[in-house]
């Protein structure tokens, strides 16, 4: 049996009709309700007692979750319709919007992975004496205290017990909550014996200690990159006294066990960072703000505890070596699937998704739907976590699943660099396929220049069956450009630095030495066992760059573009030649010009001015062994084989 959803016109302030809902979502919508949290609550617990109910009010989800609990039923699904629907000056039909938005809210919730992370209240405070003690002062009474003050503080913490008071300069630091590591320069211990001021131990360099929090109240530019992202460490403007009570507040609060979310997953097969000490792809080093990630050998590494989660290595890595585990791709995939088909069913067309993250959109949103013109009626919000997870392969997805445009709203705190590289790379591929640019940054500062920003934007609407996207999202990528293209063989340019292309080599300069094939990371570059031949995949291909690299002739160079067309599926002949055929058993090996020209660069040596010599180099490794074995003049020779003896040669 469908479920009920409880549709409320908050007041009148909105009408969405119960037919047209119900037909559209599925489920079984009665009366128009307009105080279902207030004077009609009644209704809302007989719909509650009477089975599996949605609630189509996200604001008031606190009340409709106690009134299940007094009840002794399950809590209901609220899904937030108004501020994201049924608020809006715009006088067209809302009902594909509300299909869509409920056939998301409907979708099984992602399960987090987490881990625990204890902190036992060990603090570390770092500052001048002045602002120092006086904030340890403050904590001393919940927490284990240690300050380390960068001058003596005289008679400031002379006699008293409560915390510790040491002298040092800060050196390092390194780790985040529960596990924090620091190092001191010049450090002196304060010792408390004696009569008079504070005595200290004599300085010395490398004092290391670990702690729980981190207290910077120093003034100087802080210890780690994005550093607001780092658990357990809090900074303060010292000489604003309301921000150092706060963050002594905040750093009060950090004791305990926390869960700490898993974001990302990492295959260390198949990640491309290096080969033979050859560095290739550092897509995810050079993005990642908050530095988690970290070269280890031929493949990188992740600090979990660490790792705040943006995204932005997931949506670069070429090879899904990492991937967005909070939610994952596929997860992703299905929810724009979800609500495309939503929408199309409900007789809708050409939709805009407005992807936003869960702190500064939904803040937006609601302003501007309480105070202003709210959101247009073909423009379909989702919220993620981390806007830079959704990448060039989610907004392909996107538009093969019933959406023309994806807008992407940004807040003062988004990773703009990496979320703009992944618009430029998805935009390159819908030029290139003749749709124009299909994914737009809106940056705006206040509801009004939101609203300015979505009404009266006409975009054409894109033809393209919707795909089941499978698989990672090199997969999902390349079904999604084939549903968006006219021409299944359609081949796009694309910008440098794009994880698709080809590589291209210059076959005059190649000696098919084969280094490229036998350090590429992913198995594009292929050779043959049975001929000099050099293959390429072109599908494998990350434009990684260890084959340039490597190359030792500089005969390689790398051409981004995306390869539609079956023949990048399967592997193509780069480079071939003759091979040469051993002198002695006429075994072919090696490569024909390549020994031609070696013979002709040792011509006139020393070391071969015979002509036995000479002929070692064209015969096949079995072949030159034994020749070498047997040559009269070889350091091996050890003579001929004497005769054996027997008892006839002692008559």
């Amino acid at each position: 049996m469908a479920a009920n959803l409880l549709l409320c016109s908050c007041a009148r302030t909105q009408n969405p009709d119960p037919g047209k809902v119900s037909d559209a979502t599925g489920l079984r919508c009665g009366a128009l309700h307009s105080a279902l949290c207030g004077a009609e609550a009644e209704s809302a617990a007989q719909a509650l007692a009477g089975g599996e109910t949605v609630v189509a009010c996200g604001q008031e989800s606190a009340f409709f979750e106690a009134l299940a609990e007094d009840l002794g039923v399950a809590a209901p699904r609220c899904i937030d319709l108004r501020d994201r629907a049924g608020w809006s000056d715009d006088p067209g039909d809302k009902t594909p919007k509300i299909a869509a938005l409920v056939a998301l809210g409907l979708m099984p919730w992602a399960a987090e992975k987490t881990m625990d992370v204890t902190s036992t209240g060990l603090c570390l405070i770092l500052g001048a004496p002045e602002v120092a003690i006086g904030a340890a002062e403050q904590l001393a009474d919940r927490l284990s205290v240690t300050c380390v003050v960068d001058r003596d503080p005289e008679l400031a913490t002379a006699g008293q017990r409560r915390f510790d008071c040491h002298l040092g300069q800060l050196r390092s630091a390194s780790g985040s909550i529960g596990r924090f590591d620091v190092a001191f320069d010049r450090f002196q211990a304060a010792n408390p014996a004696g009569r008079g001021p504070q005595a200290f131990a004599p300085a010395r360099n490398g004092a290391r200690s670990e702690c729980d929090i981190i207290l910077d109240l120093r003034g100087a530019p802080p210890l780690f990159p994005a550093h607001q992202k780092r658990d357990g460490y809090v900074r303060a403007d010292p000489g604003d006294p309301l921000a150092v009570a706060r963050a002594c507040l905040e750093a009060a609060g950090l004791v305990g066990t926390f869960e700490k979310p898993l974001y990302v997953r990492l295959d260390d097969a198949l990640c491309a960072h290096s080969r033979a000490g050859q560095e290739a792809c550092r897509r995810c080093l050079d993005l990642c703000p908050t530095g988690a990630i970290a070269p280890a050998g031929d493949h990188v590494t992740v600090e979990a505890m660490i790792c705040a989660g943006c995204g932005a290595c997931a949506s670069a890595c070429p090879s899904g070596a990492i991937s967005y585990d909070a939610p994952s791709a596929s997860h992703v995939f299905a929810q724009l699937a979800t609500a495309g088909a939503a929408w199309r069913r409900a007789g809708g067309e050409a939709a805009r998704l407005l992807l936003h993250d869960d702190a500064w959109g939904p803040e937006l949103i609601g302003l501007s739907a309480r105070f202003g013109r709210g959101l247009p009626a073909d423009v379909v919000p989702l919220e993620t976590s981390a806007l830079a997870s959704f990448g060039h392969a989610e907004i392909l997805v996107a538009l093969t699943s019933g959406f023309s445009e994806v807008l992407i709203l940004t807040g003062p705190k988004a990773d703009r660099v990496a979320i703009e590289a992944q618009m430029a790379l998805a935009n390159a591929v819908t030029e290139g396929l003749g749709h124009g640019p299909r994914a737009t940054l809106l940056a705006p500062e206040d509801p009004d220049a939101l609203a300015d920003c979505l009404y009266g934007r006409a975009v054409d609407a894109i033809r393209a069956e919707p795909v089941l996207a499978l698989g990672g999202r090199r997969e999902a990528t390349r079904l999604a450009a084939r549903s968006l293209a006219e021409s299944s063989g359609a081949t796009i340019a694309l910008p440098e630095g794009a994880p698709y292309g080809a590589t291209v080599v210059d076959t005059e300069a190649c000696t098919l030495c084969l280094a490229c094939a036998s350090l590429c990371p992913s198995g594009a570059l292929l050779d043959n066992a049975n001929k000099p031949q050099l293959l390429f995949k072109e599908d494998a291909c990350l434009q990684c760059g260890l084959c340039v690299s490597v190359c030792p002739e500089d005969a390689i160079t790398l051409a981004p573009r995306l390869n539609l067309s079956d023949q990048a599926l399967a592997p193509a002949v780069l480079n071939e030649e003759e091979p040469f055929e051993c002198v002695a058993c006429g075994k072919p090996f090696g490569v024909k010009s390549t020994i031609e020209r070696i013979v002709e660069k040792l011509e006139g040596h020393a070391m071969y001015s015979s002509s036995a010599s000479g002929e070692l180099i064209k015969m096949c490794d079995d072949c030159r062994v034994t020749a070498q074995y047997h040559a009269e003049d070889s350091p091996f020779f050890i003579g001929h084989r004497p005769k054996i003896r027997t008892a006839e040669d002692l008559d």
